[in-house]
């Protein structure tokens, strides 16, 4: 092991250091890793949801000033055109477009699909960034409880529907940001939804993206000649305004030691952007542009048996309606 791989095991060792700045500091200086300035993604199309603020503007907006043709997907039609004029001129790019959904309506995500494969005839990145954590508990007129749509069934839906606007002579990318929270729930699909007597909104959270980064894996599964790769990562502990919101306390403790937006979003704009390991490989969770175990807990391990993922697939196909452009296992 070389200096940078020593540092890394003992950083990942008790998670914490990990996942603050300093993790982030100590990796990138070790590890060189080349700036993201020096990314050229003129040409490539990259729709990014949940790209009006935290992690998903951080992203956005590095590469807009890559000059990616961007697609900002969000649930407001004045906030993201907002954000797009913005990026715009802080960019010189003018090659940003926006869409409308909001992804726990299904009927929102079938119409910004079908505009988007109006639009575009290739699709290079697809980025699931939107996310949502709830203090309190709903569902939506669907009947699925809200972070679960936002979060898993909404983005499963936007994926099949993107599908055949991807892959060809270069591989496409699709990227999930999760999170370490999931690291503490198990897979689960009779409990995925929680009731409303044992609600909690950080574990519904965790749960959900659990979920997500199963589900990517299931994803490269069912692509194995890699026209389409698939990546979910985590942006360790950072500083957005939806943390601030939903976790209040922890973001007063952790503060001074939370990482910026845009070292949070580092890695996410790396896998969109980089010509090598990201299209080398699928299947694989990140952070700090290193490969990650998905479980550190034995009880989380014992949960992801092949009949759960198999189950968790089947119950995502049938809640989001798929159907027929979901791919064969």
């Amino acid at each position: 092991m070389n200096t940078a791989d020593v540092v890394d095991a003992t950083l990942e060792w008790p998670i914490a250091p990990s996942f603050t700045k300093v993790g982030y500091d100590l990796r990138s200086r070790l590890d060189h890793w080349r700036p993201l300035d020096d990314y050229d993604q003129t040409g490539q199309v990259v729709v990014v949801t949940g790209a009006t603020s935290g992690l998903g503007r951080a992203a956005a907006h590095q590469m807009a000033a890559n000059g990616a043709t961007l697609v900002l997907l969000s649930r407001s039609r004045d906030k993201t055109e907002r954000v797009r004029d913005e990026l715009a001129a802080a960019t010189g790019n003018d090659r940003l477009e926006t869409a409308v959904a909001d992804l726990a309506d299904l009927d929102e995500v079938e119409a910004a699909a079908a505009a988007i494969r109006d639009r575009h005839d290739r699709i290079d990145v697809l980025i699931h960034n939107a996310g949502a954590l709830d203090a309190e508990r709903h569902e939506t007129a669907a009947g699925i409880e809200h972070t679960v749509a936002v979060q898993v069934v909404g983005p499963f839906l936007l994926t099949a529907r993107l599908l055949d606007r991807m892959g060809g002579a270069e591989p496409s990318r699709v990227l999930t940001m999760s999170s370490g929270g999931m690291y503490s729930a198990g897979l689960t699909v009779d409990h995925l939804e929680m009731d409303d007597e044992h609600y909690g909104g950080s574990e519904q959270y965790a749960r959900a993206k659990r979920a997500q980064v199963t589900l990517n894996e299931l994803w490269a599964e069912r692509f194995p000649d890699r026209s389409v790769v698939f990546h979910a990562l985590h942006p360790g502990w950072a500083d957005t305004p939806g943390v601030e919101r939903a976790l209040p306390r922890f973001h007063t403790v952790l503060g001074p030691l939370l990482r910026s937006a845009d070292q949070g979003a580092d890695t996410l704009v790396w896998l969109a952007a980089d010509p090598g390991e990201p299209l080398d490989t699928t299947g694989r969770f990140w952070l700090d542009r290193r490969p990650r175990p998905i479980h550190r807990l034995p009880a989380t391990r014992r949960s992801d048996t092949p009949e759960a993922r198999a189950r968790l697939w089947d119950w995502v196909a049938e809640r989001s309606g798929a159907g027929a452009d979901l791919p064969t296992a």
